[in-house]
């Protein structure tokens, strides 16, 4: 396997503390007062046995702690204590986290297997050093990859280019594709010499007018690039300057889906012709789109869902107008929607030229084909390209994930997720809507955004963390070893929290 220059990226805290009890939680109360069916009775061995909550969040010593530093911090955390599926805040709040870091974490906090490996000597060398990876990788490198992230590489994808973080995976991926594209346009890959004069005065040829198509409602991140493709709030995107590139509708699908067949066949082929309209538009412009960006699943902009054959439509669409066709699983891959890449579900043997992950991989980067390999040295390129010792923790995720069929398990949790969201949208049905979801990557819309804010607090004083996305969804984030009788938890006390609602 032909393996390009490789990196990885912190994206999860991790203690160094290994004096954590790992010693078998009590039995689970019953909380069958909600659900009718039975959960499983497994129980992971270093897990907590239920939300316990001390104070409301965020609690005094939260409160204490953050009056010198405030913004976006929701409360501050006792990483040491957390296990599980629970996070622990530093006034002995104990939450089942549904959201686990903007759905970063794979296998729980502290897992017992996470944390022998960080205690073998062999790891400790990884840990301390951290390499300028691009030109001075460990020589155990090429095999780590192998190992870890091209084990699981999508299908048609031989080669991967790790990052940093997911915004600098798409911005260094959108990068590729411009290359591509210009090598294409010329026909080989050998600037001119007006290509290197007036590139360095961010003039064309050197610096070309060439676009990336996006879609309204995506978010593919913060950095000047990405937040040209991002369209999902205006607090991401006030007051930066930006790029004249085309911003295509996404489908605005009508649930319940089995009712709307029609109606929603339509809106995606709406889409899909005004796709390859604003792809002629623009090379009429001058500004001919070199690639289309998509996420499976609209994350950030409310968990946006479109049928497989949209997704296929699509991608016939970039191949016909000669765009590089990226698919941004950031916030979707690494197993959550019941397959390790939320577009295997689309059933294609030729996805997309490129793949960007980053969030439970542990590691930023992007996998592409042979022909989006940069063609010169320092092209792609940063000082550290990301962190070895993220790619050994990947490692053994990846053994967990295997050895415990954790992706069997997400189908099974979702599917008892999603039709307790259906029933309680049936129950409340002045307040829940839309539930919608693959695996346990799930969410609802609640009424209005005062509601969902009002109700995400709730239930965060109830001992359960959710997190917001688009005008007013909650977004369901868990780790893949969220279990049934984790789903039932939940239920019960969001059930208790609309009950009480005013």
């Amino acid at each position: 396997t032909t393996i390009s220059v490789v990196s990885l990226s912190l994206s999860l805290s991790l203690s160094l503390s290994l004096s954590l009890s790992l010693s078998p939680s009590p039995s689970l109360p019953n909380w069958s007062r909600y659900v009718s069916k039975a959960a499983r009775k497994t129980q992971l061995e270093f897990d907590y046995d239920g939300p316990s909550m001390k104070t409301s969040v965020p609690g005094p010593r939260s409160q204490h702690v953050s009056s010198q530093n405030v913004g976006a911090i929701n409360f501050f955390c006792n990483y040491e204590e957390s296990r599980g599926n629970y996070l622990v805040d530093v006034d002995s709040n104990r939450m089942l986290d549904i959201y686990t870091q903007i759905s970063s974490i794979p296998i729980g906090y502290n897992h017992p297997a996470l944390l022998k490996l960080m205690a073998n000597a062999n790891s400790l060398s990884t840990l301390v050093n951290r390499p300028a990876l691009g030109i001075l990788p460990p020589e155990n490198f090429p095999e780590k990859i192998t190992e870890s992230l091209l084990s699981v590489a999508p299908s048609g994808m031989t080669r991967v280019q790790t990052m940093a973080c997911g915004s600098c995976s798409n911005e260094n991926a959108y990068k590729a594709m411009f290359i591509w594209y210009r090598n294409k346009e010329r026909g080989h890959n050998i600037p001119s010499d007006e290509d290197l004069s007036t590139c360095m005065i961010n003039q064309a040829p050197g610096c070309p007018d060439l676009s990336i198509l996006s879609f309204m409602g995506g978010f593919h991140g913060r950095t000047m690039g990405c937040l040209a493709t991002t369209h999902s709030k205006s607090v991401h995107k006030l007051d930066v300057p930006s790029f004249d590139w085309p911003i295509a509708p996404f489908p605005r699908l009508q649930y319940p889906l089995e009712e709307f067949t029609k109606e929603n066949a339509q809106e995606e082929a709406r889409c899909l012709e005004e796709v390859e309209d604003l792809i002629v538009k623009w090379r009429q412009k001058g500004k001919p789109v070199a690639g289309i960006v998509i996420e499976p699943i609209q994350a950030e902009g409310g968990d946006n869902h479109a049928s497989p054959d949209f997704f296929r439509s699509l991608r016939n669409i970039a191949h016909k107008h000669g765009c590089a066709f990226h698919v941004d699983e950031v916030q979707t891959g690494g197993g959550s929607t019941g397959k390790f890449w939320a577009h295997e579900h689309w059933g294609m043997d030729d996805p997309a030229d490129i793949v960007s992950f980053s969030k439970k991989l542990l590691t930023g980067g992007y996998y592409h084909k042979d022909e989006l390999q940069a063609d010169k040295p320092y092209r792609i390129f940063n000082t550290w390209m990301g962190d070895p010792s993220k790619n050994l923790l990947l490692a053994e995720v990846l053994n967990v994930i295997r050895r415990e069929n954790l992706l069997e398990e997400v189908m099974r949790s979702g599917k008892a997720l999603l039709n307790g969201l259906y029933e309680l949208q049936a129950q409340y049905p002045g307040i829940l809507s839309r539930a919608r979801g693959q695996g346990t990557f799930c969410a609802i819309d609640i009424r209005d955004d005062a509601t969902r804010n009002s109700l995400l607090l709730k239930a965060r004083d109830k001992g359960v963390l959710l997190g917001g996305c688009g005008d007013r969804s909650i977004r369901f984030r868990p780790a893949l070893i969220f279990k049934e009788y984790h789903v039932h938890i939940f239920l019960n006390i969001f059930n208790d929290v609309l009950a009480q609602h005013k």
